[in-house]
C-alpha cells in the first residue's frame, strides 16, 4: 500500500472527513485491522484564508509548496490536496514535487462521466464558483458547469466560512442550499457537484433531487485506489 500524502486543515474539519473515509475505505476493501498509510500536513487555515481574501494566492501557493515537498521528503508516494478552493495553486504545488498529485476536479469529472452526464451545478466558495480554475478543469473533461446566482453563491459562501469550517450544521443552512439546489436543477443542470469539501457535512443525496458528486468522497476513493494498486 503506498503512502498517501493528504495536504490539509483547509479547513481541519473536512480534513478529518479525508482521515475518516480513507482509514473506513481501507479496511472495507481490504479487511481485517487494515488501515490507510497517512502521512498529513495540516496547516493554519487562519493564515491561507487571509491570504484567499486578499487575493495573495502566489503567496498561499508557496505556503502549500513547501508543505507538500515536506511531505514527500516524508515518504509520501502519492499527493492528495484536501480542498478544492486551494487547486486554483495545484499547478504551483505540482511544481514543487516528483511525486503525483491527484486532481479533485478530474476524479469529480469522471464520476460525472459514468454517470453519462454532461451539465452539472456547482456548489463551492465564491472563489471556487465564480473564478475559472475549478470550472474549466471539468469543462476540460466535457462539462458544461453551471454555478448559482450571485445572491446564492454569497449565501453558499457564508455558510462554508461562518458555519462549516467551524463546525455548525445547521437545518436552516440544509433548508437553503436545498432551495438553490433547486434552482440550479429548474435551470438545467443534471447533477449536482458539491465542489467544497466542507459542503458534505451540510447536505446528501437525500437534499437533492438529481445525483450528486461529493468530491471528498470521490477524491478519497481515488486516493484509495492508487494507493492499494499494484504495478
Amino acid at each position: 500500500m503506498k503512502l498517501v500524502g493528504m495536504l490539509g486543515g483547509m479547513s481541519w474539519e473536512s480534513s478529518a472527513e479525508y482521515y475518516r473515509l480513507a482509514n473506513e475505505l481501507v479496511r472495507e476493501r481490504v479487511g481485517g485491522l487494515a488501515s490507510a498509510r497517512l502521512l498529513l500536513h495540516s496547516v493554519d487555515f487562519a493564515e491561507v484564508e487571509r491570504l484567499q481574501a486578499q487575493g495573495r494566492w502566489d503567496e498561499a501557493g508557496d505556503l502549500l509548496a513547501t508543505a507538500a515537498a515536506g511531505l514527500e521528503a516524508g515518504g509520501a508516494e502519492l499527493l492528495v490536496l484536501c480542498t478544492n478552493t486551494m487547486h486554483k495553486v495545484a499547478d504551483t504545488v505540482e511544481r514543487a514535487v516528483s511525486i503525483p498529485l491527484l486532481h479533485i476536479g478530474d476524479v469529480t469529472a469522471a464520476a460525472v462521466r459514468l454517470h453519462g452526464l454532461s451539465r452539472v451545478g456547482l456548489l463551492a466558495t465564491a472563489y471556487t464558483m465564480e473564478q475559472p480554475f475549478l470550472r474549466e478543469r471539468l469543462a476540460g473533461h466535457g462539462l458544461t458547469v453551471l454555478v448559482p446566482e450571485a445572491h446564492d453563491r454569497a449565501v453558499v459562501h457564508r455558510i462554508i466560512y461562518d458555519e462549516l469550517c467551524v463546525g455548525v450544521v445547521s437545518d436552516e443552512s440544509r433548508r437553503a442550499y436545498r432551495e438553490i439546489i433547486g434552482r440550479l436543477v429548474a435551470a438545467g443542470a443534471e447533477g449536482i457537484v458539491l465542489g467544497c469539501t466542507e459542503i458534505e457535512l451540510l447536505v446528501d443525496q437525500t437534499d437533492s433531487p438529481v445525483p450528486v458528486f461529493p468530491t471528498t468522497r470521490l477524491h478519497v476513493e481515488a486516493a484509495v485506489s492508487a494507493a492499494l494498486a499494484t504495478g
